[in-house]
């Protein structure tokens, strides 16, 4: 016991120091995730992150309380757990969050020791047993063992060839030891915690790890409050550093790492700060050579700066500084070759580092020392760090080395000359499968670009020598780029070297491409390579990557490994085949994927490659919406996509209209609703489904409570189906919004669809034919929000009964009743009905004949109404009179947003009176009255009361016979007027 709490004390002393420091709410809360990912195991760190865009696709987290529970009721603790996070997001933090918190009682009470060990420790031993780190035997008390930072072990684990070891006091091999811990060959009993970055994680076998969770990066609000924390005395310095870090697409992904965060805004905080004192060519760094380039120019001024100028001359601080960058920048290279990222003193005086000179705060900057016990240990502030200095000194190294600057024994073949050794690092890492040197060679390739020069020169760079080398290494890293269609992450990789030494030409031809959506025929095996890079870095693609018409079978083949991570993926229109589904099929099925929306819309898609998608559906977690609609796929491919819907339970919407599913298909589709709870949306027009197969979706209908939107046009269901959908929806209330039109339904299909509206509580928005019983039906029903009547022949009977229905209904907001021969009676009652109704917000007449008439009865309703935001009248029959109403309206209504005019015949007194109102209006922001016979005098009467109208944001006036001089004329005199409103003419 009292040697227990002198341990606990221990704990809290050591572990809680500088805790305060940062936000940590972050690490409280862990992703729990299903093992590593092919791209965490393959890839390194900064690729990772750019890859998925800073963003993993789990939902699924776990409290740090929780963390070494048990899920359920009826499952046991873990004995192995495993987190990961890529370098700098915070994992030995987070160790020294739980040690603390458990130290002081406050979680995991049921643990009744903990030791925690760092990998660094473990490295300064050849050999240990169980029990010596372990001095308190487990017995029946819960033990857990912490192994923190697994990357950093001097020693691969080989679990394949494990000597196994179960005698506790046997001395082995360390690495023997830990892989016979996790085997449980010993200290069964003990939970042991082991945290990593993911690629060193992966020489755990998945079978022997219990529960994996991931540290999550910074959101939002922590990455500002991280900034604010940077600059606690300037907060507008704060705002304006993650104002440039968010304009920076590929900058602010990779701040959702903290240790990168504060590199990115120290940098970009000192540019701030001195950018006054500099000339307006430097620039806010974006690349990320730029970035560690103000970063190491701060380190390296602040030697000077802090001492006064007589005692410590400027050009020796420069020099001791440049030779203490140039010993651990040759020991960060060679540390980097060995995968080596924790340095004790031995390796110090291997490499000729002067630890006396390890004081300066240059030295603080870039390297952290840690005293432990019986020795001392240093490492690099963060990796990135490390992979900067050894660009530097491979760079430096290079203009004269005359051997391999890859063999440290310098045993190789003579190799002369900077672009020799240059093209040596590329090919290296083209060559490396884990992308060990992908970021060494993008700084080696900044060191290159005119910016970082400048920023460098006189420091750590000779001004302007980039000169010599800078064209012939970009012809080398175009020349690496891929001559056949096969794309890597190390193409990639190439591209971002190509934008560091700030050659972006191809780069920027393919992203002007994409945005004029004019790829076809220009993705040329170079073209793919920049496009696979824009994937990841074009704001083109930040809402919607749009590759539809311009893929071949080939070229998406390249692509699949950049797909991946495309969160709304449209791929219209590309005469994709069922092989290209096959490809999609299996990118859709790999555990990384992060595709949320897929447009495979307009293709030639059979029933072949719908199976194909489908049985990427059966283990797919991240698709929501899936748009297959006018291909081929029949009923077959319907019953595919059906079975998978069966267990799928994370896809929201399925578009299968015009795909000939015809009765079989439906009946198969409604199969799947009875199981499935979680699809949305249903699109099948224009399938053929007939009567049979609308009777099968409302029997399904009548179970199903999470369809909202179900969407049956010309499908030919005629007044059986729509029968059957009536009986259905007076049970169902879950169904929002209900499309049949074009389905042959007469007046016994209406009359049964308006009874169920009576009772129905849920429909929201309902497209069919029938205009006096749904009059009827509106009076009751005090749920439906959007009514579509176009072309159903209403005439003035029709729109009379609608018109009566609307004093009663107060739901309806928009009311279409376009072509439906309604003339100016029907337009009067509706005129009427506009006087109370106090719910309806658009209504839509164009089409109809109202004439002069109409429209004065509809003006006097809006001298009244407060609601109606959306007026269409094109082709309604209006003339100057009619207008001239419509301007004395408008002169006093204060909701109308939208009045669309267009095709009628206002005419030159009718663009008066309209002139007129629009200098009182101030509510209406779109103005439509092309093709109104308006001529020069009527269209300049409208652009001179622009003068003064703060509210019209948009004014047509295209199609009045202006002619050329006078349509400029105008826009002119509207642009002078209204600065703020766009205009057609």
């Amino acid at each position: 016991e009292p040697m227990v709490q002198k341990h606990l004390e221990s704990l809290q002393s050591y572990y809680g120091n500088g805790l305060e420091t940062g936000p940590l709410q972050r690490l409280t809360n862990l992703l729990l995730v299903e093992g590593l990912t092919d791209i965490q195991q393959k890839e390194h760190d900064i690729l990772q992150i750019e890859a998925t865009k800073g963003l993993r696709n789990v939902t699924k987290s776990i409290p740090l309380e929780k963390l070494f529970l048990p899920l359920s009721k009826v499952s046991i603790p873990p004995r192995i757990s495993v987190t990961i996070g890529v370098a700098g997001i915070g994992k030995s933090t987070l160790v020294k969050l739980f040690v603390y918190t458990w130290a002081k009682g406050e979680i995991n009470r049921d643990i009744i020791f903990v030791l925690p060990l760092t990998f660094r420790e473990l490295n300064t031993y050849e050999k240990l047993s169980a029990e010596r780190p372990n001095c308190i035997s487990a017995g029946a008390a819960r033990t857990l063992l912490i192994l923190d930072g697994l990357d950093e072990f001097k020693t691969p684990l080989d679990f394949s060839n494990t000597v196994v070891c179960t005698d506790p006091k046997k001395e082995i091999q360390v690495d023997n030891l830990i892989t016979n811990i996790i085997r449980g060959n010993l200290l069964q009993e003990a939970s042991v915690w082991v945290t990593s970055r993911p690629t060193a994680a992966s020489q755990i076998p998945g079978g022997l790890v219990d529960r994996m969770t991931e540290i999550r990066g910074f959101g939002a609000a922590e990455m500002k409050d991280c900034l604010d924390q940077m600059f606690l005395d300037n907060k507008d310095l704060s705002s304006q550093v993650l104002h440039h870090i968010r304009a920076n697409r590929s900058l602010h992904i990779m701040c959702t790492v903290p240790g990168f965060c504060w590199i990115s805004g120290s940098s970009i905080g000192y540019y701030l700060k001195n950018s006054t004192d500099q000339s307006q060519e430097t620039v806010v760094p974006k690349t990320l050579s730029e970035v560690y380039s103000y970063y190491f120019k701060m380190a390296l001024s602040s030697d000077w700066l802090e001492k006064p100028k007589e005692t410590l001359r400027i050009e020796q601080a420069v020099n001791n500084s440049k030779k203490i960058v140039g010993s651990l920048g040759r020991l960060a290279f060679y540390g980097l070759l060995k995968k080596k990222y924790v340095f004790y003193e031995q390796d110090m005086k291997a490499y000729g580092i002067d630890l006396s000179l390890l004081q300066s705060s240059l030295c603080s900057r870039l390297l952290l020392k840690e005293e432990l016990q019986s020795f001392t240990v240093y490492y690099f502030s963060h990796l990135t760090i490390q992979e900067f200095l050894a660009a530097i000194y491979y760079y430096t190294a290079a203009k004269r080395a005359i051997f391999d600057l890859f063999t440290e024994s310098g045993m190789s073949w003579p190799k002369l000359g900077f672009l020799n050794h240059f093209k040596s690092a590329v090919q290296r890492s083209l060559q490396a499968e884990d992308g060990q040197l992908d970021i060494f060679v993008r700084f080696l390739s900044g060191l290159l670009s005119p910016q970082v020069n400048k920023l460098l020169s006189g420091w750590l760079l000779v001004k302007d020598e980039h000169n010599s080398f800078r064209s012939q290494a970009i012809s080398f890293l175009q020349g690496c780029l891929n001559t056949d269609y096969v794309i890597s992450s190390r193409t990639v990789n190439t591209m971002h070297c190509l934008y560091e030494i700030q050659h972006t030409e191809i780069a920027k031809t393919v992203e002007e491409a994409m945005k004029n959506e004019s790829l076809a025929g220009m993705l040329t095996p170079v073209n793919c390579s920049a496009l696979a890079y824009l994937l990841q870095v074009s704001d083109v693609c930040m809402e919607e990557t749009n590759l539809s018409n311009c893929l071949t079978y080939n070229v998406c083949k390249s692509l699949l490994s950049q797909l991946l991570f495309c969160h709304n993926l449209r791929l219209d229109n590309n005469q994709f085949k069922d092989n290209v589904m096959e490809l999609l099929g299996s990118v859709l099925s790999v555990k990384d994927c992060q595709i949320q929306k897929l447009s495979l819309a307009e293709n030639q898609i059979s029933n072949k490659g719908a199976k194909a998608l489908a049985r990427s559906l059966l283990v797919n977690r991240s698709l929501m919406v899936l748009d297959l609609r006018s291909n081929c796929i029949g009923p077959t491919g319907a019953k595919a996509l059906a079975d998978a819907l069966k267990k799928n339970q994370v896809l929201l919407s399925l578009n299968l209209q015009h795909n000939t599913i015809k009765e079989e298909g439906a009946t198969f589709l409604a199969e799947a609703l009875l199981t499935n709870h979680r699809l949305m949306t249903l699109h099948l027009q224009k399938n053929a489904i007939g009567a049979h197969g609308a009777r099968k979706i409302a029997e399904a209908l009548k179970r199903n409570c999470s369809l909202k939107e179900l969407i049956l046009s010309s499908n030919s269901i005629g007044d059986n189906g729509s029968v059957a959908l009536a009986e259905a929806l007076k049970v169902n209330h879950s169904l929002h919004s209900l499309d049949l039109q074009s389905n042959s339904i007469s007046s016994a299909g209406v009359t049964a669809l308006t009874a169920s509206l009576c009772s129905n509580k849920g429909l929201i928005n309902l497209n069919k034919e029938g205009g006096p019983a749904i009059a009827r039906a509106l009076r009751t029903n005090c749920t439906l929000r959007k009514l579509d009547l176009a072309a159903n022949l209403l005439y003035d009977e029709g729109g009379k009964a609608i018109a009566l229905a609307m004093k009663e209904n107060r739901a309806l907001t928009s009311l279409h009743l376009q072509w439906n021969f309604i003339q100016a009676k029907a337009a009067t009652a509706l005129a009427q009905a506009l006087q109370s109704n106090s719910s309806l917000a658009s209504l839509d007449l164009q089409e109809n004949a109202i004439g002069d008439e109409g429209m004065a009865a509809l003006s006097a309703a809006l001298k009244v109404n407060t609601t109606l935001a959306d007026l269409h009248l094109q082709v309604a029959s209006v003339g100057a009179t009619g207008a001239q109403a419509l301007a004395e309206a408008l002169m006093v209504n204060k909701s109308l947003q939208i009045l669309d005019l267009r095709g009628n015949s206002i005419g030159v007194s009718g663009a008066k009176a309209m002139a007129n109102a629009l200098k009182v209006n101030r509510s209406l922001r779109r103005l439509n009255l092309q093709e109104n016979s308006l001529g020069m005098d009527g269209a300049i009467c409208i652009a001179t009361a622009l003068k003064g109208n703060h509210g019209l944001t948009y004014v047509n006036l295209q199609g009045n016979h202006i002619g050329q001089s006078g349509a400029k004329m105008i826009s002119d005199a509207i642009r002078t007027n209204s600065p703020d409103c766009v205009v057609d003419v």
